[in-house]
């Protein structure tokens, strides 16, 4: 009797040990599990203090103006403050690239419903949203930048004012190769500073922002011309209409 409970005893005690060594292996899954929903929590934060400090702290530089400066050896790019840029500059920006820039939250979606039923042929990026992929991100159509841009760009919306917004675009927006920026853009076409910029000047800065590398501001071509002329008409109705008020003092 006594040997029969010593041995009860001892298999208690062998199948205690296995089913504490079971919960002492390691399990893969649960801990790949575990470590990637830290890291993703860790990359949600760090990126929500990155937007945070370009509310107050000018960007240094982007990833693609990182990019043309490997490439080049150099760009040419100097910030200026909102209060230094032609009011006229700001909203030729605005009549070019986001008409409603004062009234969406980050996304134009009149403007994403037009491009759809053109079969996606024509862009629906708002201001907000180019912002977010140059200071932020990389350039390129894939479908992984285009899902963080489309959960940064809210972040920019709700922390930025939309004044602030515009300031950024309009310093890190290319205008020609290796030119960043309107006040490199405005000396670069024009010799002048961005406060002093015409009406004419800034429609036409504003009509290269598609496809800069292949437009020039200062020797328009026919076509660069009439949609110069479009922006001039475009900025001057939101002028009147109020559409510019919320990045105008």
């Amino acid at each position: 009797m006594a040997r029969a409970k010593s041995s009860r005893k001892t298999k208690a005690r062998d199948t205690s040990l296995r089913a504490a060594f079971r919960d002492a292996r390691p399990r893969p899954v649960r801990w790949l599990l575990r470590w990637s929903l830290r890291a993703v929590l860790l990359a949600a934060v760090l990126a929500g203090l990155w937007v945070l400090a370009y509310k107050v702290i000018n960007p240094p530089t982007t990833p693609y103006i990182m990019q043309e400066t490997r490439r080049l050896g150099a760009v040419d790019r100097i910030w200026v403050p909102m209060g230094s840029i032609a009011p006229v500059m700001a909203r030729s920006a605005v009549a070019a690239e986001d008409a409603n820039f004062c009234l969406h939250w980050g996304f134009d979606m009149v403007a994403i419903r037009a491009a759809l039923e053109d079969g996606a042929v024509r862009g629906a990026s708002t201001i907000s949203q180019q912002v977010v992929k140059n200071a932020f991100l990389w350039q390129g159509r894939n479908w992984s930048r285009k899902a963080l841009e489309g959960i940064l760009t809210p972040v920019v919306e709700a922390t930025w004012s939309k004044r602030r917004i515009l300031e950024v675009y309009l310093n890190i927006i290319e205008f020609d190769e290796g030119v960043f920026g309107i006040e490199a853009a405005a000396r670069h076409y024009f010799d002048v500073g961005p406060e002093a910029l015409s009406a004419v000047q800034a429609a036409r800065l504003a009509a290269v922002l598609p496809n800069p590398k292949a437009r020039d501001a200062a020797q328009p071509t026919p076509n660069l011309r009439r949609r110069a002329a479009g922006i001039m008409d475009g900025a001057e109705t939101i002028r009147r209409d109020g559409r510019a008020a919320c990045f105008e003092d």
